[in-house]
């Protein structure tokens, strides 16, 4: 069954197709995962099963543990997570329109309960059952993201222009790109289309991104508003910035941005996850997950600004990964028309055609699919090693496949039979598909599997909703409060700015993000403490270092700050202002927060909370020989050690592969020729009982009807006629033995595919790394290894709602 060659990295996508008999035989289709690294190319009309076939390749994908992220541009995606195991009725009612249910003649319990019965029915005619349904809800954590809408999971995509990874930085080439990337994508969301040479607007805001970027530092959008107006730089290249771009040109600029973030409806724009892709593609606990992004309900402009985004932020993602021969990730794009095409230069274009030249090393896959051929540019198609042809509407659409194959093919060096494949290709029918690997001897043609999941169409903004409503209420219970707003909340505020003594260290975190049209800014006063800690331990040869960045409420009363209660900021020394960016109201501040010395004794009790707390956790995996790196957190060391039992697993395939293939092919070899010789002896003897009683029959007739008298010829012809039975028994004892012989043979067969599957298994259980024990081990700071950068008064800025909630501002 497929599930045993699933442990081995193989996706079951269908049984090969004969096209001879019309219909697809017994042999399974399986894919190599590992292949996916090279990426992979789906054709298909409307009606040819293109959506089906990708369905079944992210369900193999996800129950052999490989995150995915989909980038859902028609809202198809989402069926993933209509899952039923058990084939409930009430669970397909939800996902039926009335109208679907009345053109059957049914109402809609009715046409549910079909639909259960047909899914039922459907999934065991290939091999499927509702285990292996509920081995694909447990494989993964499933979430549709919808950037710009509540409707499913909102994405934080304004909050702030990311500082690219230091990787990233250090590759100028790569900077650039990604620089040229992000300003054609903003200014694409004003209608602005863009031409990097002669756009003033998008060479300026380049300038501004690449300056900030190039420090480490992020920009948020007020950032780059405002910089648009006071821009950091004298001079764009030989001329003085005035002359290149007029203060008045640009505050027209800075309005249009203004006006945009500013306007009904794009709130959604900033509230929601962070574009995070290790917490997109991987749980909190490690466990892969499924990210699916559906952008049905954007515009052109928008839908183009957020997949160049997720686009780069999957470069940056990809580029802070070790090496990896293994499939680590997969990236899916259903309908990639307009974002590689094979002449105009989106902003999405580049970073997907960088992923396709360099993913491979990192173990991340690319799956693009479209209806036409002539939707990609051509040197996508030449690094892409799978194809997945399904019928095409054009003879056009079929020679563009075919070049792109036969140039593929030249680039890989393996032999192609253009006049063959286009044959096969002419004769594809619906679900059917022909399959060109570079990694394989041959192409293969093949239908796909059912899928697993209930295809119901595109799910409307409703039905993402409904899916996402519980994943939404446990979000919400999740997101901790924090203490300082927690104490804020209940507390009055003034607008005046409380003034402190000039010696008391006094800072402003910035404001990132433009709050709701009901909000106002609110700026509550906290301590917070950085400090760098080194841990050493010469014995083990551990040498790191650990930056903490902490804020604690300040509190009227005998102990005004408690360390305990400190939370972790993402932000740096670096990031604090002198003064507040813009003005609002402001918290009350206790009277200790006035006196200099306070902040000595706050500063002392900080070290100390550092050196009883504070921990380096060394973890190891025995089974896997592995040992966390300094800083690797449990999560991060267990996504490690899940792309190591991969590679582990690819290896074994391999070894086992060089094993038993050569055994199982020589088996199958005497299989085949003792069956060959069964049919030659059964036909051998057939000959000679045949002859055998023609020849008694001629000589019987002969005595009986010819001479009175039996002659001594006939006498002779019964004799040779007897002899010639005797021989026909030795025929038939001479079949009984080549059957025999195949019986052994094929026991022999069986006997060592047995064997085969069961050092499969004994390898697979080995280990799993989600569940592992691990072994800790801890090393604790020095005290004189604690060093404090900094102890001060930091006013926090958040959105202070008309229900009284606080947001952070500095996020």
């Amino acid at each position: 069954m497929p599930e045993t060659y699933e442990k081995l990295g193989s996706f079951y996508l269908g049984k090969t197709y004969d096209f001879d008999a019309g219909e697809h035989t017994e042999d399974l289709l399986l894919y190599d995962s590992k292949d996916l690294t090279t990426h992979g190319v789906c054709f298909g009309m409307t009606g040819s099963g293109k959506t089906g076939l990708c369905t079944v390749l992210l369900e193999e994908a996800l129950i052999d543990g490989i995150p995915v992220i989909a980038i859902d541009p028609k809202g198809d995606l989402g069926n993933l997570l209509l899952n039923f195991p058990k084939f409930q009725p009430k669970n397909y009612e939800p996902w039926i329109e009335e109208s679907v249910a009345k053109r059957e003649g049914q109402t809609v319990p009715e046409y549910a309960k079909s639909q259960a019965a047909l899914w039922k029915k459907g999934l065991a005619s290939w091999g499927q059952k509702g285990d292996r349904l509920q081995r694909l809800q447990d494989a993964c954590e499933m979430t549709i993201y919808t950037p710009g809408s509540e409707a499913g999971i909102p994405v934080s995509m304004l909050k702030s222009f990311q500082a690219p990874s230091e990787e990233l930085r250090a590759d100028r080439e790569q900077m650039r790109e990604r620089v040229a990337a992000a300003s054609a994508s903003l200014l694409g969301l004003l209608g602005i289309d863009v031409d990097p040479v002669q756009s003033r607007e998008h060479i300026l805001i380049s300038l501004l991104l690449d300056k900030a970027w190039s420090e480490g530092r992020s920009l948020s959008l007020p950032d780059v508003i405002g910089q648009i107006q006071a821009p950091p730089v004298e001079r764009v290249g030989v001329f003085d910035l005035e002359s290149f771009y007029p203060s008045k040109e640009r505050m027209t600029l800075a309005m249009s941005l203004n006006n945009l973030l500013a306007s009904p409806g794009f709130e959604a724009w900033l509230a929601g996850d962070a574009l995070d892709l290790s917490k997109m593609l991987y749980g909190e606990d490690g466990k892969p997950r499924l990210s699916i992004f559906s952008i049905a309900h954007l515009n052109d402009a928008e839908r183009m600004f957020f997949v160049s985004s997720l686009l780069n932020e999957t470069l940056s993602w990809m580029r802070r990964q070790s090496g990896t021969s293994s499939l680590r990730a997969l990236l899916y794009m259903d309908e990639i028309f307009g974002y590689l095409p094979p002449t105009a230069n989106p902003p999405s274009k580049q970073p997907l055609m960088t992923l396709m030249k360099q993913a491979r090393a990192f173990g991340l896959g690319a799956l693009l699919a479209t209806q036409n051929p002539k939707d990609l540019d051509y040197k996508a198609l030449s690094n892409a090693g799978t194809w997945f042809i399904g019928r095409l509407q054009t003879d056009r659409d079929r020679d563009r496949v075919l070049d792109g194959l036969e140039g593929a093919a030249a680039g890989a060096g393996t032999p192609f039979d253009r006049k063959e494949m286009e044959a096969r290709i002419s004769s594809l029918g619906k679900r059917v598909f022909q399959l060109y690997n570079i990694h394989e001897r041959e192409p293969a043609a093949f239908q796909t599997r059912w899928a697993m999941s209930y295809l119901s169409g595109p799910l409307t903004r409703a039905q993402i909703e409904r899916l996402m409503r519980d994943r939404k209420a446990k979000r919400q219970a999740a997101q901790p409060v924090s203490a300082v707003a927690a104490q804020a909340e209940s507390k009055p505020v003034v607008e005046q700015r409380p003034q402190l003594p000039s010696d008391v260290p006094e800072f402003f975190a910035p404001v990132r993000t433009i709050g709701p049209a009901d909000a106002k800014l609110v700026w509550e006063p906290a301590l917070v403490g950085a400090a760098r800690v080194l841990f050493s331990d010469a014995r083990k040869k551990i040498d790191a270092s650990r930056d903490l960045f902490e804020m604690t409420p300040v509190e009227d009363d005998a102990t005004p700050v408690d360390w305990e209660a400190a939370e972790s900021v993402e932000l740096s020394p670096d990031d604090l202002e002198d003064e507040p960016r813009q003005d609002g109201e402001w918290g009350e501040l206790p009277s200790q927060a006035h006196k200099t010395k306070s902040y000595t004794t706050w500063g002392r009790r900080y070290k100390s909370k550092i050196y009883a707390e504070e921990r380096l956790n060394i973890y190891k995996c025995a089974a896997l020989k592995a040992f966390s790196e300094p800083g690797e957190d449990e999560r991060d060391f267990r996504i490690r050690l899940e792309d190591l039992a991969r590679e582990k697993r690819d290896l074994l395939k391999e070894k086992l592969r060089k094993k038993y293939e050569p055994k199982i092919a020589r088996l199958e070899d005497r299989v085949r020729k003792g069956e060959q010789k069964v049919e030659k002896e059964k036909q051998q003897a057939s000959s000679h009982t045949m002859s055998s009683v023609l020849s008694i029959g001629s000589s019987i007739l002969g005595a009986v009807f010819g001479r009175k008298v039996v002659s001594a010829t006939n006498v002779r012809k019964l004799g040779t006629a007897a002899r010639s039975i005797g021989r026909a028994g030795e025929q038939r004892a001479d079949v009984g033995r080549a059957e025999a012989d195949l019986e052994a043979l094929k026991q022999q067969l069986a006997d060592l595919e047995a064997e085969f599957v069961a050092e499969v298994d004994a390898a697979e259980d080995s280990v799993n790394p989600l569940t592992e024990e691990l072994e800790t081990l801890q090393i604790r700071p020095k005290k004189t290894n604690i060093d404090l950068r900094l102890l001060a008064l930091c006013w926090m800025p958040y959105w202070r709602s008309d229900k009284g909630g606080l947001t952070p501002a500095w996020e």
